[in-house]
């Protein structure tokens, strides 16, 4: 069976340079931040192209910390899309915001035309807007250029959800520097992953990174004193050492990812039935999933895949809003989210990681082609 994704066989891959930091942090002694985790911001930051960054316990938490970094709370809107992993929307609430919803465009990203149309027609009343979350979902750059123009034309924070973005770029741009702040995660599946979880912050702005370092140790200014009220999100060193070793090696995983998409691509061309990946002009993806559309077909062609022992995932099946939890009481964007909705009853991931062989990329082309040959 061909894996949609493996983070075992990135592991494996390194298995000597990851066990060996493991083994230099045992035997350090120094189990909470510290130097490993010190060095890893300073490389991270380094790679991102800003001046600094701040891990914490995990993606959900990165974005949690962004948004109390930028003063976002009670009474305020962030504005962010539903076509997303939960925890974008999930971090809004978790700060007391009220997160608005927002169509996608054909790139998977925030349409910004539906940006500015709700900002347009915000009824009276609610809660202000006073941040908006573009999700660079699948590592496909959201339409930064234009977000960031209605963005600053309304006085409105921006904090980039770069969780499966890590390297991409728009316009020579990495992704992570348009807005004041960046958010990561660093999940053992992201192309940046840890064994376990982790986040991390990225951004050039020096008084939301000394923010950034109180709230994630209980507000803490001097030991033990809390001079604001923060939280205990800190990465582990142990994490710090191995995500060190990964993203040494991550130019190189992105290049293979993207020879993968190629291969897709070139082997997937005119396939009856499929929608391959689009991506705006000027961007350059990172492919943390390669998501095709099957438009009324999605769920038979994932299950003849299966019989074929191709591995593939759905990202995701049910938009937030559409979600128990959610349902009927997050507001919706201007025009509401028809794509969203139709999109998550098509979207499939094909298998996609670095270590995946190039015999398996032909074995998973030439099944989907059968499949919707068949179906033809």
């Amino acid at each position: 069976m061909i894996p949609q994704t493996d983070p075992k066989a990135a592991y494996l891959e390194r298995k000597a340079e990851i066990d060996a930091a493991i083994a230099r942090v045992l035997d350090s002694g120094r189990y909470i931040l510290g130097p490993e985790v010190e060095a890893f911001e300073q490389e991270f930051a380094s790679f991102a192209g800003v001046r600094h960054a701040v891990a914490v316990a995990s993606g959900t938490d990165a974005l949690i910390l962004a948004l109390r970094a930028l003063g976002v709370g009670e009474g305020d809107a962030v504005i962010t899309v539903s076509h997303t992993a939960v925890a974008t929307v999930a971090a809004v609430e978790l700060v007391g915001a009220t997160p608005v919803l927002v169509d996608v465009d054909a790139c998977h990203g925030l349409d910004p035309e539906k940006l500015a149309a709700t900002l347009a027609a915000w009824p009276s009343g609610a809660p202000k807007p006073k941040a908006i979350i573009p999700v660079h979902l699948y590592g496909q750059p959201a339409a930064m250029n234009e977000i960031m123009a209605i963005a600053d034309r309304y006085g409105l924070a921006v904090l980039e959800d770069n969780s499966q973005a890590h390297g991409a770029t728009l316009d020579g741009t990495m992704v992570g520097r348009f807005g004041r702040i960046a958010a990561y995660s660093l999940y053992p599946t992201k192309n940046l992953g840890a064994i376990g979880d982790g986040g991390i912050v990225a951004t050039d702005d020096p008084v939301l990174t000394t923010a950034l370092k109180e709230l994630r140790e209980y507000g803490w200014r001097e030991r033990y004193v809390s001079a604001i009220a923060g939280m205990n999100s800190r990465l582990d060193p142990l994490q710090a050492a191995i995500l060190r070793v990964k993203l040494s090696h991550l130019p190189a995983d992105t290049a293979r990812r993207r020879a993968i998409a190629a291969a897709y691509d070139k082997g997937l061309a005119g396939t009856e039935g499929l929608r391959l990946p689009q991506t705006r002009s000027g961007a350059v993806p990172v492919y943390h999933q390669y998501v095709v559309e099957a438009p009324g077909r999605r769920d038979a062609l994932q299950a003849a895949l299966r019989e074929k022992g191709v591995g593939t995932l759905v990202h995701y099946p049910v938009p937030v809003h559409l979600q128990p939890a959610y349902k009927g009481r997050v507001p919706l964007g201007a025009g509401g989210l028809p794509r969203t909705e139709t999109v998550a009853l098509s979207v499939l991931s094909l298998p996609m990681f670095p270590q995946l062989a190039d015999t398996q990329v032909v074995q998973a082309i030439q099944a989907i082609r059968d499949v919707c040959r068949q179906a033809a």
